[in-house]
């Protein structure tokens, strides 16, 4: 196993990251009934049902609305308490009733927008949104209501078509609200920048991305975190690694979350940066927060990576006996050889033993063989190699026979050592040493058998 094998981590970190990011919650779509009109000035209770959101700065066009007369307030007064009751069939009624009105009892265009304003409510809040668009469009409609009420009724329409999930149609309503607006929010940029990113347009959901971002940053507020989650996706989709870095290094600081570490620890592996991919990783795993199987894996494979194989085996262990990783004979290899290296051959040997058990293939009870060898259990290096041998799948056979030949010989079992040598010769990879080792093992035959004469 080559445990300094960088690359196989770095591929794993792109597919993590996109899976991560491609779950992206929608930021408009998720708003609150009562939030989504509030925030706009649509609904604001009985006292304020005809008056205009306050504190916003007036629009430089001016326009004669016609009054809100006081028997249709009342009526409209009527209509929202029951709709505040949730009792929409009678608020329905009402507003139906309003709606057929002709003569001096009809309506005047503000009139009608609060009628319809209400209808859209009473729509949304029973998640009718065809009904409650069409009924945002009468709003939108009438000639003469205030600029404000007009403006926060087409911006309320640009994100029921995004609830709706037709995304071009909500981007083109909110590029014309845009026309009109005095200071979009910076909640007005996300909701584009989310528009463009369900198209998969992410040059233009980056870039608007980017100014409700600065726009916060520039007020001395924290973004929020799937503002945040959005601009990383982006970058990384670029493949602008440096970007998508930064923004992860700014995300730890205010949602210091595991995801966040890891996906930050696979970046400073793409850009090779081993001691800030080791960090990230270990902080993430200090404080808890690493419980799945390949995170503890991929720490371990960075501790090796960085020649800590002590804390190496150390996680695997941890994990295992916590049942967060689960012990295959690929996690058991990685831990013995993690022992091993650590020079914790009691701990190593019947780990791989586990290890080489497990396996379909007879190559790690080659290397068990080799352990076996170097700690002079000489029979037990005999056994591991020939089960190895046995199941096959050994990669080099060859090096199995010499070991082999080896324990044989120190077991003074000469002609079966002999028939391993001769065995590992076949391989040109193995002839000399192993012709050597036949060699030494017959002068070592002969000069026993002068002690043996002279004795």
């Amino acid at each position: 196993m080559n445990v300094n094998d960088n690359g196989k981590i770095r591929r794993v970190a792109g597919q993590w990251l996109v899976a991560a990011t491609l779950s992206l919650p929608l930021l408009a779509v998720q708003v609150a009934v009562t939030q989504l009109l509030h925030d706009n000035g649509l609904y604001t209770g009985s006292a304020a049902l005809a008056q205009e959101e306050e504190g916003k700065k007036k629009p430089q066009e001016t326009r004669r609305t016609p009054a809100l007369r006081n028997q249709v307030y009342e009526r409209l007064s009527e209509a929202q308490v029951f709709i505040e009751n949730k009792q929409y069939t009678e608020a329905i009624k009402v507003l139906k009733d309003m709606e057929d009105d002709t003569g001096k009892r009809a309506l005047n265009s503000y009139e009608l927008a609060n009628l319809y304003n209400l209808f859209a409510f009473v729509y949304y809040s029973q998640d009718d949104y065809p009904r409650a668009l069409k009924a945002y469009e009468n709003v939108a409609k009438q000639p003469d209501i205030p600029l404000a009420m007009e403006i926060n009724t087409r911006y309320t329409i640009a994100q029921l078509y995004f609830v709706m999930e037709e995304w071009q149609k909500g981007i083109k309503a909110l590029q014309d609200w845009f026309k009109v607006a005095d200071e979009p929010s910076a909640q007005a940029y996300i909701l584009l920048g989310q528009g463009y990113y369900q198209l998969k347009d992410y040059n233009n959901s980056l870039k608007n991305t980017l100014i409700a971002v600065n726009m916060y940053k520039d007020k001395g507020k924290v973004p929020k975190e799937q503002w945040y989650s959005l601009l990383r996706f982006l970058y990384f989709e670029q493949d602008n690694i440096p970007k998508t870095i930064e923004t992860l290094e700014e995300m730890i600081v205010y949602y210091p979350k595991k995801e966040y570490w890891v996906q930050l620890s696979h970046m400073y592996g793409e850009t090779k940066d081993e001691k800030r991919q080791l960090a990230a990783m270990e902080t993430a795993y200090v404080q808890d927060l690493l419980k799945k199987d390949r995170e503890l894996v991929t720490m371990a494979y960075l501790y090796l990576n960085a020649e800590v194989p002590y804390k190496a085996a150390k996680v695997l262990d941890k994990g295992i006996k916590a049942k967060e990783v689960e012990p295959s004979s690929k996690t058991l290899e990685i831990l013995g050889n993690a022992w091993r290296q650590a020079q914790e051959v009691k701990k190593s040997i019947p780990v791989m033993a586990e290890a080489a058990e497990k396996s379909d293939a007879g190559e790690l009870y080659c290397r068990l063989g080799n352990v076996y060898l170097d700690n002079d259990q000489f029979q037990k290096a005999v056994d591991a190699n020939t089960k190895g041998l046995n199941r096959g799948g050994v990669k080099r056979p060859d090096n199995c026979q010499l070991v082999l030949g080896m324990a044989y010989f120190n077991l003074d079992k000469y002609d079966s050592a002999r028939k391993a040598f001769k065995e590992a010769a076949k391989d040109e990879r193995s002839e000399k040493y192993a012709k050597q080792w036949m060699q030494y093992m017959d002068n070592e035959i002969e000069r026993q058998k002068r002690l043996e004469e002279e004795g």
